[in-house]
């Protein structure tokens, strides 16, 4: 951002801050409230039954579809952040995504029989969000001048606020909305919170000027003619295979589901080997890295499988094996995902004040493996508390801890890779990075969205003991080689 992009953002300020960051901050916390709002429900609406209003679909593949969901939000970040540096601009990006988001709620708001209105609005909630979500953080960090780091991060953490305070309060008054299968009135409620989101980001576009407005690399005429060309490839050869699979009678839920978590998984391994066995005039020390970067990627799929379960088989186990009673008041079981943001607002402190105490005597590896190990001892917990719901249901405050300890582990794993990403990409790659780290959740939730297949073969106990022995062995092999990839990444010399 120019210098004078930067003065014209910080005419006015609130707290200290550009008043964009308010803005920014409500256009957010609406866009997460619905978000998270249909999160919290989606697993539901699809598995009940036709006369309730549902889809009908089984347990295992409405898991697989809510998994797959999430995997596509984020693998479409990559092209969304790429079309605002090269066609849009990151101001209208949001504003075009925001716009595709709500359209995608208010389709899936329309209480008409058939299933052909909810896929729409998941594709155009998936597109919009792909659009939305890089660029409303790239506007973040363009409100401040260069070198203002300080006011930068704290800007960042005020928008993180925004996010989480959404994500809290979207379970608890859109499952609400949605009991008693009036399921459309919750998926209106979604549309109506992204409304708000919408309304506020345009009336506070005049604190806006200057940023976000052109495109960083726009496309010349040419480049222009030959991507567009290239999309419109791609998009019809996708709908013609489709299309054929379709037609054959063998296109079923189930196998579109599998044919996506293939494609999310093929996604960064194609792109890991482009970086290192391309020839991009890598220094050794920048390939050394990207081989450690490697391996804190599949570390952190792992975490974001059995993370990102939340929805879906926890959300199942708090409908079907818990006692929601809350200090007298009987929760939805969807409330229970107000669990996790509302501890995130708490800790985030206290593991920022953590990890600045401690410095450089705990590597990068070391906090992965810890959020790992917490992962898996959440899941223990849900193993012991599933042997103990085959006798009767269970407290609420079970889910309770198991949100807890997850909490824990992803303030000790999420913040230290984004951090990581930004320092082991190559220079030639760096703007892209980031993108790449957001696969990690797409690959982990796609992943995470097939292991309910399980559930079909062993008891709950044992699918979450599973999950947790998984979670152990990738914090294990971790550590193991945590002082080979402290040398890989320039930490340590080797011995």
């Amino acid at each position: 951002m120019s210098v004078e992009a930067g003065e014209r953002a910080e005419e006015k300020t609130i707290f200290g801050h550009p008043r964009g960051i308010a803005t920014l901050f409500m256009t957010e916390m609406w866009e997460r409230f619905s978000f998270y709002g249909l999160r919290a429900i989606l697993y539901f609406f699809l598995i009940a039954t036709v006369a309730d209003g549902g889809l009908g679909l089984p347990k295992t593949t409405a898991t697989a579809v809510v998994g797959v969901y999430g995997a596509l939000v984020y693998l479409l970040a990559l092209p969304g952040g790429w079309i605002a540096d090269r066609v849009l601009g990151a101001r209208k990006a949001v504003l075009a995504g925001g716009s595709v988001i709500m359209l995608g709620h208010l389709c899936m708001a329309v209480p008409i029989e058939g299933s052909a209105l909810v896929w729409a609005g998941l594709a155009l909630i998936v597109a919009g969000t792909g659009l939305l979500k890089p660029n409303i953080s790239t506007m973040v960090g363009q409100l401040y001048p260069e070198g203002d780091n300080a006011r930068r991060d704290a800007g960042f953490s005020i928008f993180y606020l925004g996010i989480n305070l959404g994500a809290f309060a979207a379970p608890y008054v859109v499952s609400n909305l949605a009991k008693d299968d009036r399921w459309h009135l919750g998926f209106g409620a979604a549309a109506v919170g992204m409304a708000f989101g919408l309304t506020q980001y345009v009336i506070g576009g005049r604190h806006l000027r200057g940023v976000g407005e052109e495109p960083g690399h726009r496309l010349t005429p040419e480049e222009g003619r030959r991507f567009g060309a290239l999309a419109v490839t791609g998009l019809a050869t996708a709908a013609l295979a489709i299309g054929l699979w379709w037609i054959s009678g063998t296109l079923t839920v189930d196998r579109f589901t599998v044919a996506l978590t293939v494609l999310t998984i093929l996604v960064p391994v194609g792109y890991f080997a482009y970086i290192l066995l391309g020839s991009h005039n890598l220094t050794s020390g920048e390939r050394s890295k990207m081989k450690a970067y490697v391996w804190l990627f599949a570390a952190a799929a792992v975490f974001w499988m059995i993370y990102d379960l939340a929805p879906t088989v926890l959300n199942d186990f708090a409908a079907t094996k818990t006692d929601l009673d809350l200090f007298g008041h009987t929760i939805t079981a969807a409330t229970t995902q107000s669990f996790n943001p509302l501890l995130i607002l708490i800790f985030v402190p206290v593991f920022a004040g953590l990890w600045v105490r401690l410095g450089d005597r705990v590597g990068a590896a070391q906090k992965f493996a810890a959020g790992l190990f917490m992962i898996a001892m959440s899941f223990v917990v849900m193993a012991y508390a599933a042997h103990l719901a085959q006798f009767g249901k269970i407290s609420v405050w079970w889910l309770f801890l198991v949100y807890l300890i997850q909490v824990f582990g992803e303030l000790s794993l999420s913040p230290v890779g984004l951090s990581v990403t930004t320092e082991l990409a190559p220079h030639a790659f760096r703007s892209q990075m980031l993108g790449v780290w957001y696969l990690s959740f797409a690959v982990g939730d796609a992943i995470g969205g097939q292991t309910a297949r399980l559930l079909g073969y062993m008891s709950q106990p044992a699918y979450f003991a599973t999950l947790a022995a998984i979670a152990v062995l990738a914090a294990v092999v971790l550590l193991g080689f945590s002082h080979r990839l402290r040398v890989l990444m320039g930490e340590v010399r080797a011995s």
